[in-house]
């Protein structure tokens, strides 16, 4: 039977409208259900069925269907080899049944026609394949009729089958590199627990070991730490410890240093924006305490804090909620909050840059990190520790003198712990020894070589000028660094430069 024009075409945009079904969602079963509802318009047909493999039972089930109940799905069950269903399974190749009440092998389990006795059904199912490997069979009722051109509706039924054969497929590599992702994941985060546990971490002095002992006991908690120390010390490792000792562990932990983004933008950064709130917001964007949510937010150097942006951060402290800029809907978070600071706030209290209230919400559970020049004891383990990881990491085998290492011991490490590691790594990776004794140990900073500045005239204007504007806005953000740099109009490590420039250090 040739097939007249308007048939070509319904049968065209059949085919074109399956195969955008098969691309427009991620919900298999939806897809699956509007493909066959997509088909049953060409086919004219009653029922249809997709019908796949369990893998873990390996018996074939109703995926998908048009024309049946959920009860007549759930029936629908074969074993391979059973019935017209499991015959196709089996052997790979389409069956065509005329009239189901003659075929033997026609089952109905569905029991989706009644008395099959008294039907007049048609019933073609074709083999689903995925790179010549049988996965499940595509299958229709039509009501019989002579006319019926059966080979066209196998040709038509087998491209539909590849289709969703492909759709299949592509949709259990989703799901298996989701599985990996969810596996690489919770391995990444279990590696992570280990790295930052309190065994990992060098302190064998006394005050370590109670610091060590003081995030032991925190870490079961949901109680606001505040870590207090110098730049350098080791703030944000113990509060990854307190994160992946904690119950918190599996959820996320997020890092905000208060002191590395401009003011106009810490709200936003913080708390998020909606779609339009100012110039530049293009689309809705989450804060970091939203994305905290079931985890941990860390507040790295709270203590250059805008004293406009610290009654919101006590509210989300009391009350776990706040809201996006430009947004009047209240976001409530299941958050713990860890702060740290390098700043005296004791200082900032009495001068009024830093809210009472605050304070008192933050410093629940103090913990106090000492200066690496207090615990001296601990150089020994840790130029150790630097030596093996930057060693490993540059393919090197050096050894370090008892000279080199005296001279650690011997130094006031101003920088603290990160200095000690910059100092570990910038030797290995430059020299060209096997051996490092003192002298191929640079422990001072060098520092940029500056003019010779005449008593008078011009340039001595200038520095007057500068010095005077630098210690005034220091002494009007109560020696916040960051927040006198904003005022200035200049980067923090500008100011931190011209600080060091001028000798000026804060008042005691």
């Amino acid at each position: 039977m040739v097939k007249n024009k308007d048939e070509k075409i319904l049968e065209l945009t059949t085919l074109y409208e399956v195969a955008k079904l098969a691309s427009s969602s991620l919900d298999l079963d939806a897809t699956l259900n509007s493909i066959l509802h997509a088909l049953s318009v060409f086919l004219e047909m009653k029922r249809g069925t997709l019908t796949l493999l369990d893998r873990t039972t390996g018996v074939l089930e109703v995926k998908a269907s048009y024309g049946l109940s959920a009860g007549e799905m759930k029936r629908g069950k074969y074993r391979v080899g059973e019935g017209v269903t499991g015959k196709v399974f089996e052997t790979g190749k389409p069956f065509i049944v005329p009239d189901v009440k003659n075929e033997p092998l026609f089952l109905n389990r569905t029991g989706s026609r009644g008395d099959i006795r008294k039907e007049n059904i048609s019933f073609i199912g074709v083999p689903v394949k995925v790179r010549n490997k049988v996965i499940g069979v595509l299958s229709v009722d039509k009501l019989f009729s002579v006319d019926i051109n059966y080979e066209e509706d196998v040709r038509l039924l087998n491209v539909v089958a590849s289709i969703i054969g492909q759709t299949v497929m592509l949709h259990q590599m989703i799901i298996n590199d989701k599985q990996k992702l969810v596996l690489e994941n919770s391995r990444l985060k279990d590696e992570l627990g280990r790295r930052y546990s309190l065994p990992n971490i060098i302190g064998g002095t006394d005050t370590m070991q109670e610091v060590f002992h003081t995030v032991e006991v925190v870490s079961k908690s949901r109680s606001t730490v505040l870590i207090r120390g110098e730049s350098g010390t080791g703030k944000e490792l113990i509060a990854k410890a307190i994160h992946y000792q904690s119950p918190r562990s599996k959820g996320p932990f997020v890092k905000f240093n208060c002191a590395a983004i401009p003011e106009g933008l810490l709200e936003s950064e913080l708390f998020g924006h909606e779609k339009g709130a100012f110039t530049g917001a293009i689309a809705t964007k989450k804060g970091r305490f939203e994305m905290a949510n079931g985890g941990t937010i860390f507040l790295d150097e709270i203590g250059d804090l805008p004293l406009s942006l610290q009654p919101k951060i006590l509210r989300v402290l009391q009350e776990r909620e706040f809201e996006r800029v430009g947004g009047d809907r209240t976001i409530k978070a299941d958050i713990r909050i860890i702060a740290a600071t390098s700043r005296n706030l004791e200082q900032y209290l009495e001068m009024g840059t830093f809210r009472e209230d605050l304070y008192f919400r933050l410093n629940v559970v103090p913990i106090f990190i000492p200066p690496l020049r207090d615990r001296r004891e601990d150089i020994p383990e840790l130029v150790d520790c630097f030596v093996k990881k930057f060693c490993r990491e540059s393919g090197k085998e050096l050894l370090f003198t008892e000279g080199a290492l005296s001279s650690f011991l011997g130094y006031s490490w101003p920088g603290n712990v990160r200095e000690l590691e910059n100092v570990i790594e910038r030797t290995v990776v430059m020299t060209s020894k096997k051996i490092i004794d003192s002298s191929d140990v640079k422990l001072v900073t060098v520092s940029i070589p500056q003019a010779e500045q005449p008593a008078g005239g011009l340039t001595r204007a200038v520095c007057d000028i500068e010095l005077k504007s630098l210690t005034g806005a220091l002494e009007r953000t109560g020696w916040r660094q960051a927040a006198a740099a904003r005022f200035l109009g200049i980067s923090p490590r500008q100011i931190g430069y011209k600080i060091k420039k001028y000798g000026l250090t804060p008042p005691s």
